[in-house]
């Protein structure tokens, strides 16, 4: 595989152009085509906000890039997210680099998690030369707009799906205290340990640390997802 392969995941934010983030329009400007989502059958954007949002940064930032189009229908079904992965995988041969974008982030509610599992399976070495790119959620993006905070001192929040039932989380632990022992922290999914993220020494892993060194740690236990279904 070429050094230049890259596969970049790039989260939009929530529907408007200028709370696309500086790394998320990098990416655009420098791979060589955009693969964007569209539920239409015909592969128009007529009603794409994502489609949109593109089009909007190219013409504030004088970019073009070839637009394919993925068919992407809300059926959660394994055959759907293959033929995905299939585009992509074309895409990347002809154009070397390639962007697919979401809106919102990546790690919340997206398509982008189960085309990369797919993708690890298939073809371990574009898995490694693949990229996520964050960006904001609607949740703090709504906070903002209401002057509210999500969170405060002690407090947390939570994302709740309204499926009318209690369903598995995805546990982010934060603010801990320096020496804390981390041994009452229960482990329910695959737990990780971030330590001053973007910062001087960062360092993630695996696993918890015994006993927390920074107060820039940060500890995700994530659940452990299902397979798609066929």
């Amino acid at each position: 595989m070429d050094t230049k392969t890259k596969l970049y995941m790039v989260s939009l934010g929530p529907a408007n152009w200028e709370l696309v983030t500086i790394q998320a329009l990098k990416a655009l400007q420098t791979c060589g085509a955009i693969c964007i989502p569209t539920k239409s059958k015909d592969h128009s954007f007529t009603r794409s906000i994502t489609y949109k949002i593109i089009k909007d940064l190219m013409d504030e930032y004088g970019f073009s890039k070839p637009i394919i189009p993925v068919y992407a229908p809300m059926h959660f079904k394994k055959k759907d997210w293959q033929y995905q992965v299939d585009i992509l995988e074309d895409a990347i041969k002809e154009q070397g680099s390639v962007s697919f974008v979401t809106l919102g982030d990546a790690a919340v509610y997206s398509t982008v998690y189960y085309l990369l599992d797919m993708i690890k399976k298939q073809n371990k070495k574009l898995y490694k030369r693949s990229e996520v790119i964050a960006g904001i959620t609607s949740f703090s993006y709504a906070s903002s707009r209401v002057k509210k905070p999500l969170c405060l001192g002690d407090n947390r929040f939570e994302i709740i799906p309204l499926v009318g039932k209690d369903v598995p989380s995805t546990k982010v632990y934060m603010r801990p205290k320096v020496g804390l022992n981390t041994k009452h922290m229960q482990e329910d999914g695959t737990m990780y340990t971030f330590q001053n993220l973007n910062f001087a020494g960062e360092h993630i892993q695996k696993g918890k640390i015994q006993k927390v060194e920074k107060y820039m740690t940060l500890f995700i236990d994530f659940l452990k997802t299902k397979k798609g279904k066929k």
